[in-house]
C-alpha cells in the first residue's frame, strides 16, 4: 500500500471516528433530555415554565435526531 493510500485511509478513519463520536454524543443528549422530560411530566405541578421546558426539550430532541440522521447519511457516502 502506498504512503498516500495509507494517509487517505487514516484520514477517512479519523472522519468516521469523529462522526460516530458526534452521533453518540447526540444520542446521549437525547437520553438525558428524555430523563428530564419524564421527570417534569411526572410532577404534579403543571406550570407554564414546565410546559415551556417540555417544548424546548422536544425541539432539542428533534434537532439532535436530524443531526444524527445527517451524520449517519454522511457515513453511507
Amino acid at each position: 500500500m502506498s504512503e498516500n493510500s495509507k494517509d487517505e485511509l487514516i484520514e477517512a478513519q479519523k472522519q468516521v471516528i469523529g462522526i460516530l463520536f458526534e452521533v453518540i454524543k447526540r444520542l446521549q443528549a437525547n437520553n438525558d433530555l428524555d430523563e428530564e422530560y419524564f421527570q417534569i411530566v411526572s410532577e404534579d405541578k403543571k406550570t407554564t415554565q414546565n410546559q415551556k421546558r417540555l417544548e424546548s426539550i422536544l425541539d432539542e430532541r428533534k434537532e439532535n435526531a436530524k443531526i444524527v440522521g445527517r451524520l449517519l447519511a454522511k457515513l453511507e457516502d
